[in-house]
C-alpha cells in the first residue's frame, strides 16, 4: 500500500463530508499541523481514516478516524509501544492532541 496522492485514491475531502462542525474544521486543522510538522511525512486516506506516516518506511505516528460529531486518534511513538487514543471533538481537544502528535512525530524512526 502506497502512501501519498495516488490518482484514483479516495480524496480527503471524502472524510470532511461525514462529519459535523467543528469537527470538520478541527480536521482540516490537524491535516495541516501534521503536514507541517516535515516534508517527509505522508498521508494516506483509506476508506475510514487518514494515517500519516513518515518516509515510505511506513513508519505510522498518526492515524485519524472521522466519527460524525468527533475525531477518533491513535498516536503511535514506534512500532512496540501501545498507540495513544484520543477523542477529539473540541478545539482545545485538538491543541492538546497537537503536543502529542508533534512528539510521537519526532520519536518515531
Amino acid at each position: 500500500m502506497m502512501f501519498g496522492n495516488q490518482p484514483g485514491g479516495i480524496p480527503f475531502e471524502t472524510h470532511l463530508e461525514k462529519l459535523k462542525e467543528p469537527a470538520r474544521t478541527i480536521m482540516v486543522d490537524l491535516r495541516n499541523f501534521v503536514k507541517s510538522l516535515g516534508g517527509n511525512v505522508l498521508e494516506e486516506v483509506r476508506p475510514h481514516r487518514v494515517v500519516y506516516a513518515k518516509t515510505m518506511n511506513f513508519r505510522t505516528f498518526l492515524d485519524i478516524e472521522p466519527a460524525g460529531d468527533s475525531l477518533v486518534l491513535s498516536i503511535r511513538s514506534g512500532r512496540v509501544a501501545p498507540p495513544v487514543t484520543l477523542t477529539v471533538r473540541t478545539t482545545e481537544d485538538a491543541e492538546n492532541a497537537k503536543k502529542q502528535i508533534a512528539e510521537a512525530y519526532k520519536i518515531i524512526q
